[in-house]
């Protein structure tokens, strides 16, 4: 792929970055029509970060950045083209006048520092799920995107599937009346990845393809080990956020978009397993979330580990690994995050007909509709259904579970100030710290 050097492209650019040095808060993203072409770079390109760079394949892919040069190899493949890095911070330094948008595929420490330095630059985002690593991040990346007028997503793909919009639309619409309760559970820790572990005491060599130092990135600094790369990180305070930062903002894809979740004010958290460098073997997590506008206040309830909801809620239904009960006062809807929802008074989708589609729907599947979504809202279209403004309180309310958890007592929220009210211990777990080069 080739970036277009055109003179009104430069002329274009020249004027923009101008702009952005004299009125700092002004967005300096290139508009483009609907039939131009983003120039795209990949922070993290393999794993999950392949599927995010290829779906992107529509447009011009101009830089791949990944600290592991085996994981990045077949997407270098892929997009010949590209230019190659390891430090996305050479890589903005070195061509960031040449990208319009990035995705951001990393592990969750690693999230919201390429992610805030792209918004600064005026680039569009799209960010992997939870969105950030702490809730300071999330709310900072959230004011970011708005004041640079940038179109962001974050990666919960299963809320462009047609299934959860049409669930959201019916629980809007008040088919399960006042909503009361909402409950999700996974079945991620302990079956697809260890929680509750101490730190490795081995040290073996580090990989010859791995920078290990920027692996690390802000983390504080600790010795490689393989149970951390390439995919227990997430079990790892330093580098994830567990089970419910990882399956959370995909959970909550048909209860936000229904009911907002929203600025809790209490959280409650039980756990078993938990020790201080990882999330828990199984844990139980409530949140109050307080009334907004028509919307009553209701309680979301978190299990994982083997732990579920109390069967008497759906008596019939089969509790899979993953799953979301939502309450009313009239019925109770059983869906997942791919939507698709069933009834406890056995209605099914056919006696819904009446009630109108609300929701915009993509003419692309499922998952790639939301690429699709933010593609088109790069370029000027409609804003993406889980761009920051909404994927950022979202992500605040489910790492505030981990503030619970880590906490070990029941905490009181004050979202609008961002702080636990009564406990400066558990307070330090809503503020990240980084190693010395990575600040933003």
């Amino acid at each position: 792929m080739q970036t277009r050097q055109t003179r009104r492209s430069f002329l274009q650019r020249s004027t923009l970055a101008a702009s952005a040095l004299a009125f700092p808060f002004v967005s300096s993203a290139r508009v483009l029509g609907a039939n131009g072409r983003l120039a795209v770079a990949g922070i993290g390109v393999g794993g999950k970060g392949w599927t995010d760079i290829t779906m992107c394949a529509t447009e011009d892919i101009v830089a791949l950045c990944d600290v592991d040069d085996a994981r990045a190899a077949e997407a270098r493949k892929r997009f010949p083209g590209a230019k190659h890095f390891r430090d996305f911070r050479r890589m903005f330094d070195a061509i960031g006048r040449d990208i319009d948008a990035v995705t951001v595929s990393t592990p969750d420490h690693m999230h919201f520092l390429p992610a805030m330095r792209a918004i600064e630059l005026g680039k569009h985002v799209y960010c992997q799920k939870p969105l950030t690593h702490t809730i300071e991040e999330a709310r900072r990346l959230t004011q970011a995107a708005a004041r640079k007028g940038v179109a962001t997503q974050m990666g919960n793909q299963g809320r462009s599937h047609p299934a959860v919009r049409r669930d959201a639309e019916l629980v809007r619409a008040g088919v399960l009346g006042r909503v009361h309760e909402v409950h999700c559970w996974t079945d991620r820790p302990g079956r697809w990845w260890p929680q509750g572990v101490d730190r490795p005491s081995a040290t073996p060599a580090i990989p010859k393809d791995l920078d290990w130092d920027l692996w690390l990135g802000g983390a504080p600094e600790r010795p490689y080990s393989p149970s951390y790369v390439p995919f227990n990180w997430r079990g790892f305070w330093d580098f994830g956020t567990g089970a419910l930062g990882d399956m959370g903002c995909h959970l909550l894809n048909v209860p936000d978009m229904a009911l907002e979740i929203r600025e809790a004010t209490r959280a409650e958290a039980w756990s078993g397993g938990l020790t201080d460098e990882s999330g828990p073997r199984s844990c139980k997590v409530r949140w109050d979330i307080p009334a907004r506008g028509s919307r009553p206040a209701f309680t979301l309830w978190w299990y994982d580990g083997g732990q579920l909801p109390p069967q008497d809620l759906f008596p019939k239904a089969k509790f899979d690994g993953n799953g979301v009960l939502i309450v009313g006062d009239q019925d109770v809807m059983l869906t997942n995050y791919e939507g698709g929802g069933t009834f406890r008074s056995g209605r099914t989708a056919a006696d819904f007909r009446h009630i109108p589609e609300t929701i915009p729907r993509h003419k692309a599947a499922w998952e790639s509709g939301q690429y699709a979504e933010w593609i088109s809202a790069c370029k000027g279209g409609p804003k993406t259904l889980s761009g920051f403004d909404q994927a950022g309180p979202m992500t605040e309310v489910v790492l505030l579970g981990n503030v619970a958890i880590r906490a070990r007592h029941a905490i009181d929220w004050d979202a609008k100030a961002m702080r636990v009210t009564h406990s400066p211990a558990a307070d330090r777990f809503v503020r990240g710290s980084y190693r010395k080069g990575w600040t933003v």
